[in-house]
């Protein structure tokens, strides 16, 4: 600081003390965070952006832009379409399976026979077309491209209950639904559709009867009525404490694959254009002719073996088309930002697996799982555990069957294995050493332990009522064991 600013402190100082004692912790604070280059204001830092907003603040209207880009590219670039469709397989797959948890075997039976003719039919979905499978695969893959997604119960009572098993459907919606006109109900205060207490709580949500942007519109002016919070169920992905919105998750990646595309466009165009060859005739003015320009048609047809002769005193000279290089290279190198930026791996984005040997296949696999079972859980967590709510609801309030409390337990799909030898082996070894449980290992596998158990107590009871001998389960040697003894008799043979 020179001698100018020393100066004019001194002088603020005396005419105004609490101003100086502002601007001396000023200064103090600036010479803290001077300290840190990447804080620092310059050159290098020109045109970073670090707005001090919150979570949902940061994208406060451009949520809406950000959902139509992503879209976009969903639908017309082939590795954003490719990074939801391995999103959606991985986190989803066949379904999330649900399983009812019960005391009794005989009432578990009954409860979940009734649970299956609901969730498991299209009668679920308030159109009619989706099952509870279905509609999880909807659910990530609108959570991926949208950043959230609503469900809404529709409660069905009399003639527009249908027959169904429990009184309610489930809705799908896109947040375009939200009315952003609204600010306020009352005391509480409404942000982009979303009505929030005093206390911060979500306590309902503003929502169009159409969407905006249908292609079947009744003519009429869009209407949005208050829903409670009861009746939605709002999944989304959380990264920031506080935040309550979503945002799409190709959000980090969109000018990356924006600028890919392009590259790939002008590239496809410069190798047309090298395969163009072009023959350029030249002259005298003296020896130019009428007759002469005639002569070139021959030219013009060109074919392989193809000999053709030149006007007198013309000159060909070929063009030379441009040459492509480094192409792999750079679309390789930002094919693994875009995969990065959204938690896959490069492999499966590209379907690439050239160069990977199994221990790089299995730490890539190791890394991108951890992901999934984080996704998995947001599935569970938001919508599955939801839907438990909402048919825990209908259950008492239906009385179906007598008052029964169950919980329902949630199966993720299981997890391919690299080498099912060796793996499965490592789980067996696990469930013996008492450092992992049986159960435990089934659900990972994708398997369901309460069907387990009920299907090997009945091939235990059709193997009994067939004079068949039980098939020894315990003391079965491990895959490693029998391979080292069949190692073992075929050298001694």
């Amino acid at each position: 600081m020179g001698w100018v600013g020393k100066t004019l402190d001194r002088f603020i100082g005396e005419i105004a003390p609490m101003i100086g004692s502002k601007r001396m912790l000023a200064r103090r604070a600036m010479g803290l965070a001077m300290n840190y280059d990447a804080a620092a204001r310059g050159r290098r830092t020109e045109g970073w952006k670090a707005p001090a907003t919150d979570a949902d603040a940061a994208a406060f209207g451009s949520r809406e832009r950000l959902r139509q880009l992503s879209r976009d590219m969903v639908r017309n670039r082939p590795y954003a379409a490719r990074a939801r469709e391995v999103v959606v397989s991985n986190v989803v797959g066949t379904g999330i399976v649900p399983s009812v948890v019960h005391g009794d075997a005989a009432k578990q039976a009954k409860i979940w026979a009734v649970l299956r003719e609901h969730l498991l039919t299209p009668a679920l979905d308030a159109r009619g077309e989706l099952d509870l499978y279905a509609q999880q695969e909807v659910v990530i893959g609108t959570v991926f491209t949208d950043g959230e997604v609503l469900a809404r119960r529709r409660i069905r009572r009399g003639k527009y209950a249908r027959d169904l098993p429990l009184g309610f459907q489930i809705e799908l919606l896109e947040c375009d639904y939200l009315d952003t006109t609204i600010t306020s109900w009352g005391a509480n205060e409404v942000i982009e559709g979303v009505e929030y207490s005093p206390i911060g709580d979500i306590e309902a949500y503003h929502l169009f009867r159409e969407h905006p942007g249908a292609a079947r519109m009744r003519g009429a002016p869009l209407i949005s009525e208050r829903v409670s919070w009861r009746d939605i169920l709002h999944i989304r992905r959380l990264d920031r404490p506080g935040q309550l919105r979503g945002v799409p998750w190709l959000a980090p990646v969109m000018l990356t694959m924006g600028d890919l595309s392009d590259y790939q466009e002008a590239e496809i165009l410069k190798q047309k254009m090298a395969a163009l060859l072009a023959g350029v005739v030249t002259y005298d003015k003296d020896d130019a002719g009428a007759e002469d320009v005639k002569k070139l048609r021959g030219l013009s047809k060109l074919e392989p073996g193809a000999v053709v002769a030149a006007p007198q005193g013309a000159q060909v000279s070929w063009t030379t088309p441009p040459r492509v290089e480094g192409y792999p290279e750079f679309v390789r190198e930002n094919l693994g930002a875009v995969s990065m930026g959204i938690g896959i791996t490069r492999e499966s984005l590209t379907g690439d697996l050239s160069g990977v040997n199994f221990s790089s296949g299995r730490m890539g696999r190791m890394e991108m799982d951890r992901n999934v079972e984080r996704w998995q859980r947001l599935v569970i967590g938001q919508f599955c555990a939801g839907v438990e709510r909402w048919v825990r609801e209908a259950w008492r309030l239906q009385q179906v069957l007598p008052a029964e409390e169950f919980a329902l337990a949630h199966t993720a799909p299981r997890r391919p294995l690299i080498d099912p030898n060796d793996e499965i082996d490592a789980m067996v070894k696990a469930v013996e050493a008492g450092v992992n449980s049986r159960q435990n290992v089934q659900r990972t596998l994708g398997l369901d332990p309460e069907q387990i158990r009920r299907e090997r107590a009945e091939d235990q009871n059709k193997d009994t009522e067939a004079n068949l001998a039980p098939v020894a389960v315990q003391g079965l040697p491990s895959a490693r064991e029998a391979r080292a003894k069949a190692n073992i008799q075929e050298k001694q043979a």
